[in-house]
């Protein structure tokens, strides 16, 4: 026997077979058991989703020699005929090619025979939104008077271009794009059934790159096993769908954060040794920076399919939610201009860039190249005379950020015994993201030696991780010029931390703010004269 592909030999034939698409499924199987059948159906969604599938589930749960019913046995005649597509009284009509109104006249003129075989006789035109004007006026008049024995089952990618007069004479049911997840473990249980190896990663590079089409996923799986060999190698799948090593985008990415721009043109020059495609390299960037932003978000959010958890973690305490913001909106931008510019990988370079041109400025965000003039002092200009703003403003900036830099505070045994308060220590460390929140949510227990101990509120737990915990370990090298090793532990929701703090002296700002509103004679003069209200939550304090 010839070999099968395994769209085809893992095609649904019956409801419960179908992966995803419950509330299409659910109102067809409450229809089907309480014989309450529309005479036309309109099943609308992306390519291999299942249109057609449920199509032909609902051909066969109308004709199964066993009655009319969501489960139709499979078994006999019918449903085989059915399901090999040759049922006499299931006419399948691929609208694509058969777009003449004479080709829908000729069609229609036989509605009015009763089925050969079957229960109903049940027409299936795939692709309907291709039909022509006239076409579709042929079928508007059988559509909105049927004969009773007669069921249509339309299927369209493109509802839009459907007329509104047949929209309205059928129930529509809009199928979705199937999430990675849901592709990857169906993929599992074929693969384990087909007796084929695979590693956890290439089954969800496969779903990744199906975009929500589970026929997609088993042709690219049928590829991707013929690739290998009979086995299914993360490695293998990555050079069969033309993908770059993430390896590649997370050293980009590392030289971005750290405001490398040579760095990052070096990178550049690496990953095109492997002439990729710079629009799926964007959007491997795109993706890796949503998963950066969920984890800085909701940590614990963030899965390991792909093995890459730390590095994902690592980016998130590196760089700030509003640097990551603005690479992902860059990098979208990037990717949808590279159509535009005569040269790809210049536009992708610019992409690059721009990201470090227009990256936030702050603590976190060294510059990329000190101005000569910052090492130098700078020279006054004469009385009465002013330097230019070529001359002046260059050597300004980079004073000022000399200037910031030389008064970061700093503390260390030499200067003082004393360890300022927790809060102050905190405003004084250089961070950002998830491993500044860390810290506004501990509060300080003790240093003896080397260690450092710092009680978390048990109530923020979650914001816990490797990375974030050795990036604050960092910090607080830097602040001490001392060898630090910090040691956290889950304590009371009620210990005083920065946070809380924060939290306070807000609440105290905003009942100050109240107060003064409520005791300010103009509005006590309104609310006498016009019977006024202060309505709750109006008042913000001025910061």
């Amino acid at each position: 026997m010839s070999y099968q592909v395994l769209a085809r030999k893992w095609r649904p034939r019956r409801f419960e077979e179908m992966v995803g698409q419950q509330h299409v499924v659910r109102a067809l199987v409450n229809a089907l058991n309480n014989d309450r059948l529309h005479h036309a159906f309109l099943f609308t969604g992306t390519r291999g989703v299942g249109k057609t599938t449920i199509a032909r589930i609902l051909a066969k749960s109308l004709n199964c020699d066993t009655g009319v019913s969501a489960r139709p046995c499979g078994e006999c005649g019918t449903c085989r005929e059915v399901d090999e597509g040759r049922f006499i009284d299931l006419i399948e009509v691929d609208a694509a090619s058969r777009t003449k109104v004479e080709d829908t006249r000729e069609l229609m003129e036989n509605v009015q025979y009763a089925p050969t075989r079957g229960r109903y006789k049940v027409y299936l035109i795939d692709e309907v939104h291709m039909l022509s004007a006239h076409s579709f006026n042929a079928l508007l008049k059988t559509l909105e008077e049927p004969p009773p024995h007669v069921k249509f089952l339309l299927a369209t990618t493109d509802p839009q271009k459907v007329p509104v007069t047949v929209l309205s004479r059928c129930l529509q049911f809009a199928l979705k794009r199937l999430p990675a997840g849901l592709i990857a473990e169906h993929l599992v249980k074929i693969l384990e059934a087909e007796g084929v190896g695979s590693e956890p990663a290439a089954i969800e590079r496969i779903a990744r790159a199906a975009e929500g089409s589970m026929r997609d996923a088993l042709s690219l799986l049928d590829q991707a096993i013929a690739y290998g060999g009979g086995a299914l190698r993360e490695d293998e799948v990555r050079a069969m769908l033309g993908s770059i090593d993430q390896q590649h985008v997370f050293a980009v990415l590392d030289r971005v954060v750290a405001g490398d721009a040579e760095g990052v043109l070096a990178e550049i020059d690496r990953l095109s040794e492997q002439a990729p495609d710079y629009a799926d390299v964007l959007a491997e960037i795109i993706t890796a920076l949503q998963r950066v932003a969920v984890a800085q978000a909701v940590p614990q959010a963030i899965d390991d399919s792909l093995g890459d958890r730390e590095r994902i973690e690592a980016l998130a305490s590196a760089a700030s939610p509003e640097e990551v913001q603005l690479y992902y909106q860059i990098a979208v931008t990037g990717r949808r201009d590279l159509a535009l510019v005569p040269d790809p990988r210049g536009g992708f370079d610019m992409a690059l860039l721009r990201m470090l041109a227009f990256r936030p400025a702050g603590e976190h965000a060294a510059p990329l190249a000190a101005a000569p003039a910052a090492s130098k002092p700078q020279q006054a200009a004469p009385a009465g005379h002013s330097a230019g703003p070529a001359a002046s403003e260059p050597g300004k900036r980079a004073a000022a950020r000399e200037h910031r830099a030389a008064a970061k505070p700093r503390h260390s045994p030499s200067r003082s015994a004393e360890i300022p308060p927790w809060g102050e220590i905190v405003a004084a460390l250089r961070l950002g993201g998830m491993a500044r929140e860390l810290a506004m949510h501990c509060s300080w227990h003790s240093r003896k030696g080397e260690i450092v101990r710092l009680v978390l509120d048990g109530a923020r737990e979650q914001v816990r991780s490797g990375a974030i915990e050795k990036r604050l370990e960092e910090a607080l090298q830097e602040y001490f010029c001392a060898k630090v090793r910090l040691r956290i532990e889950v304590g009371e929701a009620d210990a005083v931390t920065p946070a809380k703090e924060r939290e306070r002296a807000a609440a105290e700002r905003q009942a100050a703010a109240e107060a003064a509103v409520r005791e300010d004679p103009t509005v006590k003069s309104l609310q006498d004269t016009f019977a006024a209200e202060i309505r709750d939550g109006s008042t913000r304090p001025v910061e």
